[in-house]
Formats: structure tokens, sequence, C-alpha cells
């Protein structure tokens, strides 16, 4: 008799569960889109007024990122940011309705200029112009605006001016639906209506045109 029949059969264990970690509930794409959507215009700080063309997925590194496809058409540039970033660039939607009359206040003020060196306050408008605050763009049109009795610009005060006239202007024209062009007509009537500030002194800076802590 063979007496492998009289063994016992080894009982088998059965296999341990594999335990899976709970995976992390993902962040709802609505809130991750903070209320943007297509075709929609916003400002973005350093490159001001854009839209949003589409709302497209890229997987990157195994990872699917949704992103914001925003065209600045007359930069003719395309940029394409994760919606899950958008606070921390700065992007927001257009200026409200307040914000913008604020703004056309701001240009009829008196210019306030800093007995500074003008590297310094160029540092400052390029700070301004690129934060997205369209308070503080109206603030550097109206400190550079020269009227037709002043004398003509450097080109470096041109060119800050021009920037931060482009950036105003856009956004005034998204806001109330006009073209740019009556956005720009909007400003300089604000500006009109400012005090006048007459030539500089013979030989005199910039800079004496008034000092902020006055």
């Amino acid at each position: 008799m063979n007496s492998t029949k009289n063994k016992k059969a080894t009982p088998r264990l059965a296999p341990r569960p594999v335990e899976v970690a709970a995976p992390q509930p993902a962040m709802p794409r609505a809130t991750q889109r903070q209320g943007f959507k297509t075709n929609e215009f916003i400002v973005y700080p350093s490159h001001g007024v854009g839209q949003i063309v589409a709302i497209e997925e890229q997987e990157v590194a195994g990872y699917k990122l949704e992103l914001f496809v925003i065209n600045f058409v007359k930069d003719k540039m395309t940029l394409r940011v994760p919606t899950g970033k958008i606070a921390s660039v700065g992007m927001r939607k257009l200026a409200e309705g307040t914000m913008v009359r604020k703004a056309l206040e701001t240009l009829k003020g008196r210019a306030r200029i800093k007995r500074t060196m003008w590297s310094r306050r160029a540092q400052e408008y390029d700070a301004k112009i690129n934060s997205g605050d369209i308070v503080a763009i109206a603030e550097v049109v109206r400190d550079l605006y020269r009227s037709e009795s002043q004398p003509e610009q450097s080109y470096s005060e041109r060119q800050l001016y021009e920037l931060a006239l482009d950036r105003l202007s856009r956004e005034i024209s998204a806001v109330h639906r006009i073209t740019e062009t009556e956005a720009i007509k909007e400003i300089e009537a604000a500006l009109a209506k400012g005090p006048r500030r007459g030539p500089k002194p013979e030989g005199g800076s910039e800079a004496q045109l008034e000092d902020e802590a006055a």
C-alpha cells in the first residue's frame, strides 16, 4: 500500500489580500477653473488682455494636465496655462465697471513723480504695468503723460507710456465693448481734465515736476 495515501494533504493558505491605497480625490475641474470659460477675455499680468480660446488636456509624466489656451491677438502669441496655476500667476477676470471708472478718475489726478533717478522710477513703472492692476497702470499713464505744451518724452519714457496706454486701452475696450481707438479717446479725455503741467524749468530734470512726498 502506498504510504503517500495515508499522509494528510497540506492545506493551501488563501493568498493575502493586496492593500491598495485609496486614490486621492481630484480637485473638481470647475474649482480649478475658478469660473473661467472658453471665449472669455481675461487679464494676464505680464501680457495684458487675452482670450481663452480653448481648454485642453496634456499628459505630463503620466498625469493629465488641464490647460487654458490663451490667445493674445495683438501680440500674435498663444499661451498655455495650467488651470491649477491661474491664482499663482495672477490671472484675473476683466475689471468691473466700478474699477474702470476708478482708473479713469485716476487719470484726472495730479502726476506723482518721485525725486529719484529715472532708472529707479522706470523699474517701479514697469512693475506697476506688469502687476495687472488696472488702477496702477492708470497711474503710470497719468505720471508719464505729456501735454503739447511740455517737452517730448525721452525714448524710455515713451516706451513705458505707450505700453501702459496699450494695456489700459485694451482692457477698457474689452470691458466697454468698444474699439481700442475709442478707448484711447476716453483715456485722453480723462487726462485732459487733469491739472495742466507747464513746461519743465530750463535745465531742470523731469524729477522736479513734483515730489511725491509733498
